[in-house]
């Protein structure tokens, strides 16, 4: 269970990005994060992880309060949280098989990873992982050499390398076209529905969110504005989200 409580962030300069946020997620649910550019979906995800630190509010995830952790006590928060970024996050000149690696820094001694090297155990389980998400063929390739769909499928591999309880997917598919925007949103559904992974996964089209998710939540200029099903968006609710001057594509 992930409960989020009074969640507030205001960067520098005084912008508001989360306003008082509370929402909570049960285990194994897939919940879209829907609203505009810049209405701080990201900002959200960043700080469940606390990759951004909130300015007030807790995150606890199953009651262990993730806002007040030790640095310690994070290290071993995260490696049971996976990400999975817009724009892959991926080491350019290392290979598909060491990114997917990187995926187990968290439980590995971190000298070894200095010298790149990992027990065998987890490079067969990289291998797995990569076969998982259909591109094996590719692990001696370096990252930069793949299509886009093919790095965020490296992403994907990596994050489940942590054998996570949760992933936190920011905008995965903003990047790539409508096809492969499937393609990388069937594979989280797997995990969800095969590995029980809660999922919350920021996206932008509402085609996917119907396809894909059991339940949305919509931010508006940091306030959250909506938390149901998906059906449930009529056009009313599709103007409060994303505008009065909005526009449904389709």
């Amino acid at each position: 269970m992930l409960r989020v409580q009074n969640l507030t962030k205001i960067y520098e300069g005084g912008v508001l990005a989360l306003d008082n946020v509370n929402f909570e997620v049960p285990r194994g649910q897939f919940l879209a994060v829907i609203g505009l550019s810049g209405s701080g979906k990201s900002t959200l995800l960043r700080c469940i992880n606390r990759l951004i630190e909130p300015t007030s509010g807790k995150v606890l995830w199953n009651e262990v309060d993730v806002t007040a952790a030790s640095e310690e006590e994070l290290r071993l928060i995260r490696r049971k949280i996976g990400m999975v970024f817009q724009h892959f996050n991926l080491v350019h000149r290392s290979s598909v098989l060491t990114n997917v690696l990187a995926g187990r820094l968290g439980y590995v001694n971190p000298a070894w990873s200095i010298i790149n090297r990992f027990p065998k155990e987890d490079v067969e389980k990289a291998m797995k992982q990569l076969a998982r998400v259909g591109i094996a063929e590719k692990a001696n390739q370096r990252a930069d050499e793949l299509s886009g769909g093919q790095q965020q499928r490296v992403g994907i591999a990596r994050a489940l390398m942590q054998d996570p309880a949760m992933i936190l997917a920011d905008e995965p598919v903003a990047s790539l076209d409508p096809v492969l925007a499937h393609s990388i949103m069937q594979y989280l559904e797997l995990i969800n529905k095969e590995d029980g992974v809660t999922v919350l996964c920021s996206l932008h089209f509402l085609d996917l969110v119907h396809r894909y998710a059991h339940r949305v939540i919509a931010l508006n200029e940091g306030k959250l504005v909506f938390d149901g099903l998906p059906e449930e968006i009529d056009d009313n609710r599709f103007k409060e989200i994303y505008g009065k001057d909005a526009e449904r594509v389709g």
